[in-house]
């Protein structure tokens, strides 16, 4: 099974927010999930990314894959 780190998008039509989460690779964007780390909103100004960094990291050594989006936004937050 092929663990992703990836967003799931919420909140209403033109007015997004994520949570970041972590699912099966094969899972739909928003269907079934393992576990939830945070959420980030673009729409607030500043930019709101929060997350839980000890249990990003514990995720990231079992072996799951961030998404191209999520990691440059890890990076980004410096996490």
């Amino acid at each position: 099974m092929a663990v992703k780190i990836r967003l799931r998008r919420m909140g209403q039509i033109h007015a997004p927010y994520y949570r970041v989460i972590v699912a099966d690779s094969r899972s739909p964007r928003n269907g079934k999930f393992i576990a939830e780390l945070g959420y980030y909103d673009p729409t607030k100004e500043p930019t709101v990314f929060k997350v839980d960094a000890e249990e990003t990291k514990k995720w990231l050594q079992n072996g799951a894959q961030p998404t191209e989006t999520v990691a440059r936004l890890l990076k980004k937050f410096d996490i």
